[in-house]
Protein backbone atom coordinates (compact mmCIF):
# COMPACT_ATOMS: atom_id res chain seq x y z
CA UNK A 1 0.00 0.00 0.00
CA UNK A 2 1.28 3.23 -0.88
CA UNK A 3 2.92 5.89 2.10
CA UNK A 4 4.32 8.89 1.96
CA UNK A 5 7.42 10.39 3.68
CA UNK A 6 6.77 14.02 4.45
CA UNK A 7 10.03 15.82 5.43
CA UNK A 8 11.96 12.97 3.91
CA UNK A 9 14.86 15.19 2.90
CA UNK A 10 16.08 15.56 6.76
CA UNK A 11 18.63 12.99 8.30
CA UNK A 12 15.84 10.62 9.67
CA UNK A 13 13.53 11.45 6.67
CA UNK A 14 16.34 10.00 4.20
CA UNK A 15 17.14 6.71 6.24
CA UNK A 16 13.55 6.20 6.55
CA UNK A 17 13.04 6.56 2.47
CA UNK A 18 16.29 4.50 1.31
CA UNK A 19 15.00 1.67 3.57
CA UNK A 20 11.02 1.85 2.65
CA UNK A 21 12.18 2.05 -0.88
CA UNK A 22 14.31 -1.54 -0.42
CA UNK A 23 10.61 -3.09 -0.15
CA UNK A 24 7.91 -3.64 -2.38
CA UNK A 25 4.99 -0.56 -2.65
CA UNK A 26 5.07 2.80 -3.81
CA UNK A 27 6.91 5.01 -2.07
CA UNK A 28 6.37 8.79 -2.11
CA UNK A 29 8.49 11.72 -0.46
CA UNK A 30 7.30 15.24 0.15
CA UNK A 31 10.53 17.37 0.23
CA UNK A 32 11.28 21.32 0.34
CA UNK A 33 15.21 20.85 -1.87
CA UNK A 34 15.01 20.27 -5.64
CA UNK A 35 18.38 18.58 -4.68
CA UNK A 36 17.40 16.28 -2.75
CA UNK A 37 14.49 15.06 -4.87
CA UNK A 38 16.87 14.00 -7.53
CA UNK A 39 18.57 11.85 -4.92
CA UNK A 40 15.65 10.53 -3.88
CA UNK A 41 14.31 9.96 -7.41
CA UNK A 42 17.48 7.77 -8.53
CA UNK A 43 15.88 5.35 -5.39
CA UNK A 44 12.63 4.93 -7.44
CA UNK A 45 10.76 6.79 -5.06
CA UNK A 46 7.73 9.58 -6.31
CA UNK A 47 8.76 13.21 -5.15
CA UNK A 48 6.84 16.27 -4.56
CA UNK A 49 8.91 19.19 -3.99
CA UNK A 50 7.00 22.16 -2.16
CA UNK A 51 7.18 24.72 0.89
CA UNK A 52 6.26 22.15 3.79
CA UNK A 53 4.22 24.31 5.14
CA UNK A 54 1.66 24.33 2.10
CA UNK A 55 -0.73 22.47 3.61
CA UNK A 56 -2.94 21.74 0.37
CA UNK A 57 0.25 20.43 -1.56
CA UNK A 58 0.94 18.08 1.05
CA UNK A 59 -2.62 16.77 1.20
CA UNK A 60 -2.67 16.73 -2.91
CA UNK A 61 0.91 14.55 -2.68
CA UNK A 62 -0.73 12.37 0.24
CA UNK A 63 -4.13 11.33 -1.88
CA UNK A 64 -4.23 7.74 -2.37
CA UNK A 65 -1.71 6.71 0.43
CA UNK A 66 -2.71 4.32 2.88
CA UNK A 67 0.59 5.83 5.00
CA UNK A 68 1.66 8.75 6.28
CA UNK A 69 5.27 9.29 7.84
CA UNK A 70 5.37 12.76 9.09
CA UNK A 71 9.24 13.62 10.16
CA UNK A 72 8.84 16.39 12.75
CA UNK A 73 12.61 17.02 12.40
CA UNK A 74 12.10 18.71 9.26
CA UNK A 75 8.87 21.05 11.00
CA UNK A 76 11.84 22.56 13.57
CA UNK A 77 15.11 22.69 11.83
CA UNK A 78 15.52 26.19 10.95
CA UNK A 79 13.90 25.81 7.41
CA UNK A 80 12.16 29.11 5.64
CA UNK A 81 8.57 28.57 5.60
CA UNK A 82 5.90 30.54 3.45
CA UNK A 83 2.64 29.92 5.59
CA UNK A 84 3.21 29.24 9.30
CA UNK A 85 5.78 28.70 11.68
CA UNK A 86 7.16 25.18 12.66
CA UNK A 87 4.17 24.15 14.74
CA UNK A 88 1.56 24.97 12.26
CA UNK A 89 3.39 23.24 9.62
CA UNK A 90 3.12 19.64 11.62
CA UNK A 91 -0.49 21.30 12.59
CA UNK A 92 -1.20 21.52 8.79
CA UNK A 93 0.56 18.19 7.84
CA UNK A 94 -1.87 16.33 9.99
CA UNK A 95 -4.47 18.45 8.79
CA UNK A 96 -3.84 17.52 5.20
CA UNK A 97 -3.48 13.52 5.73
CA UNK A 98 -6.38 13.84 7.11
CA UNK A 99 -8.31 15.74 4.50
CA UNK A 100 -6.47 13.48 2.22
CA UNK A 101 -8.17 10.13 3.77
CA UNK A 102 -4.80 8.50 5.07
CA UNK A 103 -5.51 5.50 6.75
CA UNK A 104 -2.50 5.65 9.39
CA UNK A 105 -0.10 8.07 10.31
CA UNK A 106 3.23 8.10 12.09
CA UNK A 107 4.21 10.78 13.60
CA UNK A 108 7.85 10.36 13.29
CA UNK A 109 10.25 12.84 16.73
CA UNK A 110 8.42 14.60 19.76
CA UNK A 111 5.96 17.57 18.21
CA UNK A 112 5.77 20.13 20.50
CA UNK A 113 2.06 20.38 20.38
CA UNK A 114 -0.47 17.93 20.43
CA UNK A 115 -1.16 15.66 18.02
CA UNK A 116 -4.43 14.44 16.66
CA UNK A 117 -5.76 13.51 13.43
CA UNK A 118 -8.77 12.81 11.81
CA UNK A 119 -7.73 9.11 11.00
CA UNK A 120 -8.24 5.41 12.23
CA UNK A 121 -4.91 4.86 13.32
CA UNK A 122 -2.34 7.07 14.74
CA UNK A 123 1.25 6.30 16.61
CA UNK A 124 3.72 9.18 17.84
CA UNK A 125 7.18 8.09 17.42
CA UNK A 126 9.46 9.57 19.97
CA UNK A 127 12.93 9.43 18.48
CA UNK A 128 14.92 10.41 21.88
CA UNK A 129 18.08 8.31 22.83
CA UNK A 130 17.24 6.39 18.95
CA UNK A 131 19.36 6.04 16.51
CA UNK A 132 18.38 6.53 12.92
CA UNK A 133 18.69 2.94 12.16
CA UNK A 134 16.07 1.78 14.96
CA UNK A 135 14.40 4.90 13.94
CA UNK A 136 13.75 3.35 10.44
CA UNK A 137 13.20 -0.27 11.46
CA UNK A 138 10.85 1.08 14.11
CA UNK A 139 8.73 3.04 11.42
CA UNK A 140 9.00 -0.05 8.78
CA UNK A 141 7.45 -1.78 11.45
CA UNK A 142 5.19 0.19 12.09
CA UNK A 143 3.94 0.62 8.58
CA UNK A 144 4.00 -3.27 7.96
CA UNK A 145 1.78 -4.09 11.48
CA UNK A 146 -2.05 -5.02 10.84
CA UNK A 147 -2.84 -2.38 13.50
CA UNK A 148 -1.15 0.92 15.42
Amino acid sequence: MPVIVVGGDSKIGRGIVHYLAERPGEVRVFVSSAEAATTLRSRGVKIAVGDLSDESHVGAAATGAYCAVLITEAAYDGRTFAFAEPDGVVEGWLRAVGEAGVTRVIVVGTPRIPVSVATSEMRVLATDDMTTEAITHAVAALDEAQRL
